[in-house]
């Protein structure tokens, strides 16, 4: 009997807790039901969710498995990934210093940050933080750069001033996680505090979102932490690592749960309210959910012509749905994706969580969830998306077909393998690395989910190749070129297709420096002359070879190969001296873009 006791209080927590997910509300009955097939149909693991009216919780529960391999039950405080429905607590810090009169959304971000650079010297004197909030500074994405090579905040933001716009300034809409980590920034040199910590004190606590945080790998929440997972290439669930995210926060970071992300939706629908109390000005909640900016100018589409236009507000995606005016925010990042919305003539807020990766779900449940709440005729929004998602595959065909074509077969790259070895850099991206593994090319990036290998498309252009079943049935466009100096040799790699509004982003290759001993330095040292022209080579401290020519700043030079040495703030620029029998330099070759010249050394 020892053993039966422990067996059946399991059974019995167990029913308690499945009954514990199924909605009392009248207007949500047969959810459970609906979600359940709705897990079972597109192979998810679970989904949490809230329902609120007004400044009540009308359910917040789950369904599933917030661990699916030890098939842990989903629950109200489930903790979950909400991906970029960080966005609008991250804009709501500044709506907060906006009431307390420390800055004005339409302030120029160069005033609170005058360190921080754009592309242009117009951007960096012009954007505002409206701006910054509402997406419309008209430079692109650029996720390459903090997703696969992730670093520090300030460092993240240094490379901001690298990244090509493609548009004049509020000519048009386009997403861009950077703002919002520069809106996380502001926050920190205003408040003196970190982001976390402005979002802890002025949202987490009085909101009572306790278990609310931004580190979830870190073990501390184990027993309510959802993990991650994906669809793999046979419709099977495989698991996924959290990505850490610290250094783009502001963007992105927040995990929470269904009854805790429901007090945030209530807030928001009582002007800024909770039990009471102000959160946020209600001034700045009526300006955050009003349109900015315009995300798409098209009509509405056949199938759904009552949800109608498409704008944004300060981190809140804005719409007509049904002829209800919808505030709202989706949320994606490794093996978990998200939907935080509200309806605020309607005080209805809807929240759904879902730990799969770019997972349908988040807004097929909502939709189904807000048509009852709104006791809107039903519309099958499951089929709906199967019909899209058939029409995607049927075009992602046809650019492999198209892909196919233009592929040149029977080529040959223009180097041995080993010549494109080797570290490649971009300012505004970071760096990735290039290895051999026996015969086979390896890209590896900060972020291991990035890592690869290169697979020969034509001539000198390779299709970066991950290591798991569907990074290799994937026909991803991103191709990577390598161009070539007028020496023969691999200069820089193009990366196409990681930007759609910009051809490529070129990574320059790093010369490798070698080390040279002083005492064999100092047999380049001397005066050398080239018609009329005499230049100096001299040592700065104990081996930094510097090369000084009439009418231009002295030259920092770094040993490349044999008595070769690169100009070291001069791409394609280098030295190389010619030795005599007895050990001394006799002359040096100029050797740049323009040609090769050559100066012989002064007696």
């Amino acid at each position: 009997m020892k053993y039966v006791i422990p067996i059946l209080l399991l059974l019995l927590a167990f029913t308690n807790i499945t009954q514990a997910q199924k909605p009392t509300d009248k207007r949500l009955q047969g959810l459970d039901t609906l979600v359940n097939r709705l897990l079972k149909e597109w192979n998810a693991p679970g989904v949490g969710i809230a329902v609120v009216e007004k400044d009540k919780v009308v359910y917040a529960g789950g369904f599933g498995f917030r661990d699916y391999e030890n098939k842990a039950p989903v629950s109200a405080n489930t903790l979950f990934a909400i991906g970029s429905c960080t966005k609008a607590f991250t804009s709501a810090l500044l709506g907060n210093l906006q009431q307390e009169g420390k800055l004005r959304l339409d302030d120029k971000v160069k005033t609170h940050l005058p360190d921080v650079e754009f592309y242009t010297d117009h951007l960096t004197n012009t954007i505002t933080i409206r701006d910054l909030t509402c997406h419309r500074t008209d430079i692109p994405r650029h996720d390459y750069s903090w997703y696969l090579n992730p670093t520090s905040r300030d460092s993240l933001v240094l490379r901001i001033k690298h990244h090509e716009n493609f548009a004049e300034l509020r000519d048009k809409w386009y997403y861009n996680n950077f703002m919002f980590l520069l809106q996380g920034v502001i926050a920190e040199k205003h408040t003196g505090k970190s982001w976390e910590d402005n979002i802890r004190a002025q949202f987490f606590e009085p909101l009572g979102m306790r278990t609310s945080n931004f580190t979830l790998w870190d073990g501390q929440h184990a027993a309510h932490a959802a993990k991650g997972y994906q669809v793999g290439k046979n419709k099977d669930i495989k698991s996924m690592d959290y990505y850490q995210i610290e250094g783009m926060g502001p963007a992105g970071s927040i995990f929470s749960s269904p009854a805790e992300m429901a007090n945030w939706v209530i807030t928001w629908i009582n002007g800024g309210k909770f039990q009471g109390k102000t959160v946020l000005p209600e001034s700045y909640v009526r300006e955050a959910i009003s349109s900015q900016m315009v995300v798409s100018p098209d009509v509405p589409g056949t199938d759904n012509p009552d949800v109608q236009f498409a704008n944004y507000g300060m981190g809140w995606f804005l719409t007509s749905y049904r002829g209800h005016y919808r505030v709202e925010h989706g949320g994606n990042i490794d093996g978990f994706s998200a939907s935080t919305s509200f309806f605020p003539s309607d005080s209805i807020g809807i929240v759904v969580l879902v730990n799969q990766n770019g997972s349908v779900l988040p807004s097929m449940i909502r939709n189904y969830i807000a048509d009852r709440m709104l006791k809107l005729p039903h519309r099958d929004w499951h089929q709906q998306r199967k019909k899209a998602m058939d029409e995607a595959k049927a075009a992602e065909a046809v650019a492999s077909a198209s892909d196919s074509l233009n592929r040149k077969l029977g080529t040959r790259p223009a180097h041995l393998v080993a010549a494109y070895t080797g570290r490649y850099e971009h300012p505004g991206y970071g760096a990735f690395t290039i290895e051999l593994n026996k015969d086979t090319l390896m890209i590896l990036f900060g972020n291991k989910n990035g890592n690869g290998w290169l697979e020969h498309y034509h001539y000198d252009i390779f299709r970066p190749r991950g290591f798991d079943e569907e990074d290799l049935a994937s026909n991803s466009p991103v191709r990577l070129q390598f161009y070539t100096n007028l020496k023969g040799e691999i200069e820089s790699a193009g990366m196409y297709s990681v930007e759609p509004t910009l051809e490529k982003i070129v990574f320059k290759k790093q010369q490798v420096a070698i080390a040279v001993n002083k005492s064999d330095l100092e047999n380049y040292l001397g005066e050398y002359e080239l018609a009329g022209m005499v230049a100096k080579v001299y040592l700065r401290g104990e081996n930094t070879l510097m090369v000084m020519v009439p009418g231009q700043p002295d030259y920092e030079t770094v040993p490349i190969g044999t008595h070769e040495f690169k100009l070291k703030v001069l791409d394609g620029f280098s030295v190389r001296f010619e030795m005599n029998a007895d050990g001394q330099a006799g002359a040096v070759y100029f050797i740049q873009p323009n040609g090769t010249f050559k100066a012989t050394r002064k007696k």
